[in-house]
C-alpha cells in the first residue's frame, strides 16, 4: 500500500473514532441540558438534533443570572471586564437558532450548552478555585495569579513574523485547550505547519501524525464522458435494481480512479495541539489539556503529539487533565452543578 494511502487510512479512523464520541456527547449533555434549562431563559436550535443554548436573565430576587453558568461563577464574571470580553465571541451558528427575548442581543458562543469555554470559566472563574490546593497540586501551579482567558500567544514563524494564535486560558506559566464536544483538534495543510520557526526544534516531524486529503477539484463537463456512455454490459437481462447497482460500482470507481490522479496535499492531524505546544515552548511555559473522560479519542491525538516532542524537559510540560478529575476537588456547589448539567461526576 502507498504511504499516502496507509496515512490516509489513518486519518480516516481517527475521524471516524472522534465522530463517533463526539456525538454520543453530545446527544447525552443536550439531553440534560434540556431538563436542566426548565424554568431558565434557554432556546433550542433548529435541526434534528437541537442545542440548547441559554442567555442571560434576572432571577426571582433581582440577581442578573446566566442559565449556562454556575450562579457564583456568573457573578464573579460580571464584575471582572476582562473576562466579560469573552462574552463578545457571537455564535457561528446563530442563524439555526430563534431569535432571543432581547431582539438587540446576539446569541453568543458562552451561551452553548456544548461550549468548552463555558464550562472552563465555570470552573476557573468560581471563587476560591484557583486557590484550592488540590487544584494547584494537580496543574503544578504556585503562582500568585488570575486566570487570564482568550490570551493571545505569540508563536514564531520563520519568517520573521508571528502567528498571534487564541489559547483559552493562560494561568501563570500554564497554558490550557479546553475541550468537550469539539470534534477534533483539526487539520493543517503541512506547508503551513511547517513554517513555524520551532518546528523541528521541538518536534520530529516523522512522528507527527499526519494524512493526504485529495484537493478539491471542479470536474470538468465533458470528462470521462466516453467512460460514462460507452456501453460496458449488456443490461436487458438484469432487474431495474441490479441494473443501478452495477451502474453505481462503475461510477464509483471512475470516481475513485480520478481521485486517485487527482492533486493531493499532505496535513498534519492535531494542528491546535501542535501549535498551542510551540506557543508554550516560545513563552516558556507549560501547555495543558483539559477534556472529558468519555472522550478517549482525544486523550489518544494528544498522546500521539507528545510522543512526537524531541526534548524530554518539554514533554515533562506537556500535561493531560479531565473535567472528571478536577470535579472532586472543587466546590461542593460547583461540583453539583457540574454533574446535572455535564454529567460530570466524581468517578
Amino acid at each position: 500500500m502507498p504511504p499516502w494511502k496507509l496515512q490516509t487510512c489513518l486519518g480516516i479512523g481517527i475521524k471516524m473514532n472522534s465522530s463517533f464520541y463526539a456525538s454520543e456527547l453530545r446527544r447525552e449533555i443536550a439531553a440534560r441540558n434540556r431538563e436542566y434549562a426548565r424554568g431558565r431563559a434557554h432556546v433550542e436550535s433548529y435541526g434534528a438534533d437541537p442545542v440548547v443554548v441559554f442567555g442571560p436573565e434576572l432571577s426571582d430576587n433581582g440577581v442578573e443570572r446566566h442559565g449556562n453558568f454556575y450562579d457564583v461563577a456568573y457573578a464573579a464574571i460580571l464584575s471582572r471586564p476582562d473576562w466579560m470580553k469573552r462574552f463578545g465571541k457571537v455564535h457561528t451558528g446563530g442563524r439555526k437558532l430563534p431569535k432571543a427575548e432581547d431582539s438587540k442581543r446576539k446569541w453568543r458562543e458562552l451561551d452553548s450548552c456544548m461550549s468548552s469555554d463555558a464550562l472552563l470559566m465555570n470552573v476557573f472563574c468560581t471563587p476560591g478555585a484557583v486557590l484550592a490546593p488540590a487544584v494547584r497540586r494537580m496543574l503544578g501551579f504556585d503562582e500568585d495569579a488570575a486566570p487570564v482567558f482568550g490570551w493571545k500567544a505569540r508563536v514564531p514563524l520563520a519568517s520573521g513574523l508571528f502567528d498571534r494564535t487564541e489559547v483559552d486560558m493562560r494561568w501563570g506559566d500554564l497554558l490550557v485547550e479546553a475541550k468537550l464536544t469539539e470534534g477534533d483538534f483539526q487539520t493543517r495543510a503541512a506547508k503551513i505547519v511547517e513554517g513555524y520557526r520551532d518546528f523541528d526544534a521541538v518536534f520530529d516531524r516523522e512522528l507527527l501524525p499526519r494524512v493526504e486529503v485529495a484537493l478539491t477539484r471542479r470536474k470538468q463537463a465533458v470528462e470521462f464522458a466516453e467512460e460514462f456512455t460507452q456501453e460496458w454490459e449488456d443490461a436487458s437481462s438484469l432487474a431495474p435494481e441490479e441494473t443501478g447497482a452495477i451502474a453505481g460500482e462503475f461510477r464509483a470507481g471512475l470516481v475513485a480512479e480520478a481521485e486517485e490522479r487527482g492533486p493531493r496535499e499532505e496535513r498534519y492531524l492535531s494542528y491546535q495541539l501542535i501549535r498551542n505546544v510551540l506557543a508554550a515552548y516560545a513563552a516558556g511555559a507549560r501547555f495543558c489539556v483539559i477534556g472529558d473522560a468519555r472522550r478517549p479519542d482525544l486523550r489518544e491525538a494528544w498522546f500521539r503529539v507528545m510522543a512526537a516532542v524531541r526534548s524530554a524537559e518539554m514533554r515533562t510540560r506537556c500535561l493531560m487533565l479531565t473535567w472528571q478529575e478536577l470535579a472532586p476537588v472543587v466546590l461542593l456547589g460547583l461540583r453539583e452543578f457540574l454533574e446535572v448539567k455535564y454529567g460530570i461526576g466524581a468517578g
